[in-house]
């Protein structure tokens, strides 16, 4: 874990954002989407076979699978199911609110010439959600209920088989949870993992259905073939490792207890993997030792701590800073996935922040709740990606499409004029010749 002066931080920053090409993994991925477009199911199962914990025969999983195991989840752990339950209301809630804010509309911006927006749905949609150690089984939450509130025909789950050739229990109980909290029949699950899923999900093959839209994290070949396969199936974002930006100060007169909470958030995302990033922004070295001091003290009590000392041991970083402009500046040049705002004021500090994935605003908020129960998704922009996109809403399931309508009128004939001489300005004398024959 590093401290460093604000003064420092550029030329700090300048070589954490050197990213090598990874041509190994980009050669592999690429070698998985030809055989899945050439050979379809075959070449699924191929892959399953050699990366997953089971090959099943059926790629596609009853929806039933996914009943049975919110009936088993309901009996073994209530209290799962309960706090699922509330993630996905809040989850609901907030999407249908997002989606209200993309409207239809038509205008006459001059006589005889209307034109308007049209939001659509995709009609088919599909969501990622990988295994592994930590199966992340709110993802399907997250991902599967924005699909559906924006009006998405048909949502899609793949997620890799385990031993028994079925998705983890727990992403089936979440899948089943999404369904009925949507009230919705069309949801269709396979057991495809990796790679070899973002193919056959983009290319379509026998038993795969070829989708519009892909979304949901996963690791590095999860996120090559997302990336290669864009243009032939739209996606969210490449995904990254996570990170969050901590920016505090001291004016609330207990700096132990803001060192402490500033520690456990910061564990709460080093815990991820080691390539995670947990950074904060404070304006004294005494409080970036404190929380030095009370991570010392928190990481021994976690089952993660191997995890969380190395992602902290690559790249955990405390920046000291003297002023809040400055504070501004870095966190922007960040742009951090998840970034927390821990001081007093936080109105003065929120109109210039301007580069993040989600903003979490005061001591009590925790990006936890985001990851979790509030209501705002977890799929978030990485790698200083937030620069320029946010994170997955209903948005990533609509398309806004745009509409002309004309009558004869003085606009009209301006706008069909200007377009007869513009297309012959650039030597497309068809184009000029079709607006010709509109005129009156």
């Amino acid at each position: 874990m590093k401290i460093i002066e604000s003064v420092n931080f550029d030329s700090y920053w300048k070589n954490e954002i050197k990213r090598s090409e990874d041509t190994k993994t980009e050669k592999a991925v690429k070698n998985i989407i030809a055989e899945v477009r050439a050979k379809g199911d075959a070449a699924v199962r191929k892959f399953a076979s050699k990366f997953d914990k089971s090959s099943p025969q059926k790629l596609e999983v009853p929806i039933s699978e996914a009943k049975h195991a919110l009936e088993q989840l309901r009996a073994t752990d209530p209290s799962l199911v309960q706090a699922l339950e509330l993630s996905a209301k809040h989850i609901k809630h907030f999407s249908e609110k997002q989606r209200e804010q993309f409207a239809d509309f038509e205008f006459e911006m001059e006589q005889g010439l209307v034109t308007g927006q049209r939001i659509l749905p995709v009609e088919r949609a599909a969501v990622y959600v990988p295994g592994g150690r930590f199966p992340l089984f709110s993802s399907v939450l997250m991902c599967m209920i924005p699909a559906f509130c924006a009006g998405v025909e048909e949502v899609i789950l793949s997620s890799p088989p385990t031993q028994d050739g079925l998705p983890d229990k727990k992403i089936l109980a979440a899948a089943a949870i999404a369904a009925e909290i949507v009230n919705s029949n069309n949801i269709r699950i396979f057991a495809i993992g990796g790679a070899q899923a973002i193919s056959a999900l983009a290319l379509g093959t026998e038993t795969v259905p070829r989708v519009d839209v892909i979304a949901g994290p996963g690791n590095k070949f999860v996120a090559a073939a997302k990336r290669i396969l864009f243009g032939e199936v739209g996606i969210d974002f490449i995904a990254g490792p996570t990170d969050v930006l901590v920016i505090a100060d001291d004016k609330d007169g207990n700096i132990e207890k803001t060192a402490d909470l500033i520690a456990a958030d910061m564990l709460g995302q080093a815990e991820h993997d080691p390539d995670a990033r947990a950074r904060a922004l404070v304006p004294s070295k005494e409080l970036a030792e404190k929380i030095i001091a009370a991570i010392e003290r928190r990481i021994k009590s976690l089952p993660t701590e191997k995890t969380a000392r190395a992602s902290l041991n690559a790249g955990g970083l405390i920046i000291v800073y003297e002023t809040q402009e400055e504070a501004i500046r870095i966190a922007n040049t960040i742009a951090p996935e998840h970034l927390e705002l821990q001081t007093a004021n936080t109105d003065t500090w929120i109109p210039k922040l301007k580069n993040y994935g989600s903003l979490f605003i005061g001591s009590l908020c925790a990006e936890v709740l985001g990851d979790y129960s509030a209501g705002i998704n977890h799929t978030l922009p990485t790698s200083t990606s937030a620069r320029f996109t946010g994170g997955l809403s209903v948005r990533h399931f609509l398309k806004t499409v745009t509409t002309l309508r004309c009558a004869q009128g003085e606009g009209f004939e301006k706008a069909r004029n200007a377009a007869e001489i513009l297309a012959r300005a650039e030597g497309l004398e068809g184009h000029a010749q079709s607006a010709a024959a509109r005129k009156n």
